[in-house]
């Protein structure tokens, strides 16, 4: 007999071939109609498998988290049954869940259009209502070449190849449909429900190799319920008028062409946007860092002895001089990071312990190679820009300095607008450098300072750990945020790093005289800010605050009349240290608010005759339809206060 813990801390015994079904329906009827897979120890199931073993068991229903995994993972094996009830000869090859859904690659002679999907859909409802069951089959190797060989399935058959000899092969079945999967399913295409839509095809190469044929792929959403599809679709419909990308050229912010893939060309109003960022990232940093700038181009040695060209050497730019002198030969790269460069400055010259902690910070442009198909606007570049900082410490310094940068982090983002955020920490991954006993320290600091960032916060921010995806020299804090329409951000990072110091021969003198190496720490708020940047134009969906908007107030005249009034009026708004355009020219006025409105200009200033007169002024404001009257002194004031950046605002009134 087994024992088995159940959720409400109740221990019951079983024979070890009981299956989760059985138990399910021991337990009450009503259970076992809802359940769709148990759980063992947290390791998922297949309410048919036998528990075999004594553990902590869960009997999952729809509405468990885990549930929606199994939900789109069944979804996907009902896609591919319907494409090849319509369409017979199509080779299915694989299928996985996906982020918010779930695809699938098909190998068909003519490939499937957008106008498939409802045709497709529709089966896929047909064989959901027929709520065929899921049965598990474990095949033979042999068995699994000549049945799928026979049916001209030859992916599947590549596919059963690739599968480590000792490993079982199971077989899927839903009806007379059957797959190669690893599972697990629930227990009938029934449970799937109705919340499921097909989004879009694509193609793909075959195990994502060029040198391979090219397939079809179909992607897909599924949910627990209606109201979460509706709401995945209604959000994706919001993020797609939010796009940086089509907001950039209506904004006139920037641009890509293919002379530079992967390197942004910032207009005039796009850069103004980046300057405001860096300088209020600048202010943020007065006093506690020393801006610093290390070279833009390093001999390939530099990088071997951080570790970079073995660890890295794929997304790294080569160059090299066209001339005939030995020194020209070298390789040299493009730096990919700043973090060399800083161990070299703070290499320069001697270092006592009382200097520490030294805190360095770098806007610092770097390049790492992205494969074309990766790349998304400002999201996914070749080129960008880092807030990035290192500081040198003290060992005993270590945890203070982690709550220092977090508490940095988290004021910057609450400026932004930005206060669901969830930290964790990644951990040791399998292929890593330094010792044991150094990556013990650096976890044992990290895990404590993650307790005192949720104590501190009242539970307000969210902690976790990331086992095994730490960085490949130490520990790492990722800062994940959350924006107006629910998406999430990793963003900001804080790495404990024993190991780069030791590697370039940095040290300190300590209160003994002795050498000792520093403790780095890495540290990025924004990360990329050109991806920052990205992710303020849809958060805000262009509408920004103005203290950030790139042109805060544009001055528009009704006639000519209020020409010269409506140049002075931008004159003291400049006077006043505002970013201003005028509008001057003879076209109507609800023309010039649309044109305006539409490059999200914050406020519009209109003058006519009667305002030149009373030396007044129409205010409106960006997603309104009202504008108020007022002095021009005080609109002036008003917008003088209102532009005030969040960190030159008392704090109490900032927040």
């Amino acid at each position: 007999m087994i024992d088995l813990t159940f959720p409400d801390q109740s221990v019951r015994s079983y024979d070890p071939s009981a299956t989760g079904a059985e138990i399910a329906a021991g337990i009450s009827k009503s259970l076992a109609k809802k359940a769709i897979a148990y759980a063992l120890d947290g390791e998922v199931r297949d309410l048919s498998d036998p528990v075999g073993r004594s553990g902590r068991l869960e009997i999952l229903m729809r509405d468990d988290e885990r549930a929606l995994e199994l939900i789109r993972h069944d979804t996907a094996h009902v896609l591919a049954e319907a494409v090849q009830e319509l369409w017979p000869g199509t080779q299915v090859t694989i299928g996985p869940v996906i982020e918010n859904g779930f695809y699938y690659d098909f190998a068909k002679e003519t490939p499937f259009t957008p106008d498939d999907l409802p045709v497709i859909e529709k089966k896929m409802a047909e064989i959901i209502r027929r709520n065929a069951p899921f049965t598990k089959e474990v095949w033979s190797r042999e068995e699994a070449r000549r049945v799928f060989g026979e049916r001209g399935e030859t992916y599947k058959v590549q596919l059963v190849d690739a599968i480590p000899e000792g490993q079982d092969l199971k077989i899927y079945r839903q009806g007379e449909w059957f797959d190669l999967c690893r599972g697990p399913h629930m227990a009938s295409t029934g449970q799937i429900g109705e919340a499921f839509k097909l989004m879009k095809v694509a193609g793909a190469y075959w195990r994502g190799d060029s040198n391979n044929p090219m397939l079809t792929r179909i992607y897909g959403t599924a949910w627990a319920t209606p109201e979460q599809l509706k709401s995945y679709l209604h959000m994706l419909e919001e993020a797609e008028k939010r796009d940086h990308r089509r907001l950039g050229r209506e904004m006139d912010l920037f641009h890509f062409q293919e002379e530079g893939p992967g390197v942004v060309f910032w207009h005039p109003k796009g850069w103004s946007l980046f300057q405001n960022l860096v300088a209020y990232m600048r202010r943020r940093l007065k006093g506690d860092y020393a801006e610093v700038n290390a070279p833009q181009v390093l001999d390939k040695s530099l990088w071997e002895t951080s570790g970079h060209w073995g660890w890295y050497r794929e997304n790294m730019f080569q160059v090299q001089s066209a001339g005939d002198e030995a020194e020209d030969k070298r390789v040299f790269a493009l730096k990919p990071m700043n973090c060399p460069g800083h161990v070299m400055i703070f290499k320069h010259g001697l270092k006592s312990y009382r200097e520490l902690p030294i805190r360095y910070a770098e806007f610092g442009t770097v390049h790492r190679y992205e494969p074309s198909g990766a790349m998304h606007g400002l999201m996914r570049v070749r080129g960008f820009t880092q807030d990035d900082a290192h500081i040198f410490c003290t060992d005993e310094q270590m945890e203070a300095e982690c709550l220092k940068i977090n508490d940095l982090i988290l004021s910057v983002y609450r400026d932004f607008g930005f206060e669901e955020i969830v930290v964790k920490l990644s951990t040791r991954p399998e292929k890593r450098v330094g010792t044991d006993a150094m990556w013990d320290r650096a976890e044992s600091v990290m895990r404590d300072v993650l307790k005192t960032i949720e104590a501190q916060s009242g539970g307000r921010i969210k902690t976790g750990i990331n086992e095994g995806e730490g960085a490949f020299y130490g520990p790492k804090f990722e800062y994940t945020l959350k924006d107006a329409i629910g998406r999430e951000w990793q963003c900001g990072t804080t790495q404990v790093d024993f190991n780069l110091p030791e590697r370039f021969g940095a040290f300190y003198i300590d209160s003994n005289s002795d050498k000792v190496p520093p403790v780095m720490i890495h540290r990025a708020i924004c990360g990329s800010l050109e991806r920052f940047l990205g992710i303020l134009i849809e958060n805000f969906a262009g509408h920004f605050p103005l203290w950030l908007a790139p042109t805060q107030v544009v001055v528009a005249t009704i006639t000519s009349e209020a020409d010269d009034y409506a140049r002075q009026v931008a004159e003291e708004l400049k006077a006043a240290g505002m970013r201003v355009e005028i509008d001057v020219r003879n076209e109507k006025i609800n023309y010039k608010v649309r044109e305006h409105s539409l490059a999200k200009v914050p406020v519009i200033l209109v003058c006519g005759k009667r305002e030149a007169e009373e030396r007044s002024v129409n205010l409106r404001r960006l997603g309104s339809r009202d504008q108020e009257a007022m002095s021009l002194v005080d609109a002036l004031t008003l917008l003088r206060d209102e532009a005030v950046a969040p960190d030159l605002r008392p704090r109490a009134l900032a927040a």
